[in-house]
C-alpha cells in the first residue's frame, strides 16, 4: 500500500500539466499503454472516475470476459496511474466536464455507460453496427485524435455534418 501511495504522488506531479488544456489527458505511462493498448485503445483515464478504474482493476480476472493476467505490481501501477488521472481528480477541462454527468457514487465500468458519452452519442443502432465502427468503444472510428485525448470534435463534424460519415 505504501508503494501505491508513492506511485500516486509521482504520477500526480508528472501529469498535472496534462490537465491544463481542454483535452482529456492521453495515456502517457508506458506500462498502461502496453498492457491496456495491447487489446484496445488505451483509454484516457479522465473518461471514468477513479472508483470505476479501481473496480475494473479489482475485477481483472474477468475484464469483459478476459483474464488480464497482470502481476499484483503491474495491476497496482495501472490502478495508481488511472486513479491519479481519473476524471474526478481533474480540476478543469473536458475530463471534469465529462464527470459532471456521473452520479456522485456512480462507478460505470464502461466509458460507453458514462451519461456524458450517451448524451454526446445519440446515434441509431445502425451506426454502432457499421463495419467501420463495430463497437461503441471504438473511439478512433470517428475521433482520429482520440489516442491523444482529443474527443471534442469528431471527424464527422468537419464541414457541418452532425452524424458519422457512414
Amino acid at each position: 500500500m505504501k508503494r501505491l501511495a508513492l506511485v500516486l504522488v509521482a504520477l500526480a506531479a508528472a501529469t498535472s500539466a496534462a490537465n491544463a488544456d481542454d483535452r482529456i489527458a492521453p495515456v502517457t505511462d508506458p506500462t498502461v499503454k502496453q498492457e491496456c493498448g495491447g487489446c484496445h485503445m488505451a483509454f484516457p483515464a479522465g473518461l471514468l472516475p477513479a472508483r470505476s478504474w479501481r473496480r475494473m482493476l479489482d475485477g481483472r480476472a474477468d475484464h469483459f470476459g478476459e483474464d488480464l493476467a497482470l502481476s499484483p505490481e503491474t495491476a497496482d501501477l495501472i490502478a495508481g496511474y488511472l486513479s491519479v488521472n481519473a476524471g474526478d481528480t481533474a480540476t478543469r477541462g473536458l475530463a471534469r466536464k465529462y464527470m459532471r454527468w456521473v452520479a456522485p457514487d456512480g462507478a460505470p465500468l464502461r466509458i460507453t455507460e458514462n451519461p456524458a458519452f450517451l448524451r454526446k452519442h445519440p446515434f441509431p443502432d445502425s451506426t454502432w453496427s457499421d463495419p467501420k465502427v463495430v463497437t461503441k468503444s471504438n473511439c478512433l472510428a470517428c475521433h482520429a485524435g482520440a489516442a491523444q485525448g482529443d474527443f471534442e470534435r469528431g471527424d464527422f463534424e468537419k464541414g457541418g455534418r452532425t452524424r458519422p460519415p457512414f
